[in-house]
C-alpha cells in the first residue's frame, strides 16, 4: 500500500543578504547588536519617513539569478504585502508579487550515488525581513527586537520537483553552498539567516492537490 503513494515537495527558501545596510534605509545590517539599536524612522515605518532602495540588494539578487540560469526581468517592481503582526512595525512588508527579479531557473543537485538531478526554480524575488520575536520561557510575555526588521532577503521558490527527504536536504545544502560561494549571503542557520518553508503533498495519483502540509523550518 505504501508504494502507491508519492511524496511531492516544493521549498521556499529565505536567505538574508550580507549587505552593509538594510534594504530601504541606512541602518546597519547587524542583528548581533543590543536589541533595537539598529533602527530608524524608515525601517520602523514612522509617519513621513520614506524608503530608499539599497542597490546592492538588486546586484546580489541578479547574481543569484544568473548562477541558477534564471531569466532576469527587464522590468521589475516592489509591492506591499499588507498584514498585521507584532514583528512588522509598518503593517506591511515590501516584497515582489507579479514581477520578480528572476524566474524559470534551475539548480543541479548531486545525490549520494553520484547521480545528478535538476530542480527547477520558479522564481527569485527580493523582500525585507521582519523583526525577531523573543518568547519568554515562563509565559510572561514576548519581546520584539527590530534590529532584524528591514534586513534584505532573497526568496527562492522551487517547483514541486522534489520527491524524497534526501532530495530536499540535498537541494537545501546545495543552495546554501551556492549562496555562500557567490558571497551574497552567510546563511548562518543558527541566526535565522537561512530558513525554509516546506510544502508537502502526499498522493496516490499523479495529480497535485491544492491542499498540502506546510512546515516552516528555521534551522535545518
Amino acid at each position: 500500500m505504501e508504494k502507491d503513494y508519492k511524496i511531492t515537495i516544493g521549498i521556499e527558501v529565505h536567505a538574508e543578504l550580507n549587505t552593509k545596510t538594510k534594504a530601504y534605509c541606512k541602518c546597519e545590517n547587524n542583528i548581533k547588536e543590543n536589541a533595537n539599536t539598529n533602527i530608524c524612522p524608515t525601517c520602523m515605518g514612522l509617519p513621513g519617513a520614506l524608503p530608499y532602495f539599497n542597490e546592492e540588494v538588486l546586484k546580489k539578487a541578479i547574481k543569484l539569478g544568473l548562477a541558477t540560469k534564471s531569466t532576469i526581468a527587464k522590468e521589475t517592481k516592489f509591492d506591499r504585502k499588507n498584514y498585521f503582526y507584532p514583528d512588522l512595525s509598518k503593517g506591511y512588508q515590501i516584497s515582489q508579487a507579479d514581477k520578480p527579479i528572476a524566474e524559470n531557473g534551475v539548480l543541479e543537485i548531486e545525490m549520494e550515488d553520484g547521480k545528478t538531478r535538476e530542480i527547477r526554480i520558479e522564481r527569485i524575488h527580493m523582500e525585507e525581513d521582519t523583526a525577531k520575536l523573543n518568547y519568554d520561557n515562563f509565559g510572561r510575555g514576548t519581546l520584539i527586537d527590530f534590529n532584524r526588521g528591514g534586513i534584505p532577503l532573497v526568496e527562492i521558490v522551487s517547483k514541486p520537483d522534489i520527491h524524497s527527504i534526501k532530495e530536499a536536504l540535498t537541494y537545501l545544502e546545495t543552495l546554501r553552498k551556492l549562496l555562500i560561494y557567490l558571497e551574497i549571503a552567510e546563511c548562518k542557520m543558527e541566526e535565522g539567516g537561512f530558513r525554509a518553508d516546506v510544502n508537502i503533498s502526499v498522493s496516490n495519483t499523479d495529480t497535485l492537490r491544492t491542499k498540502s502540509r506546510n512546515k516552516k523550518y528555521e534551522f535545518i
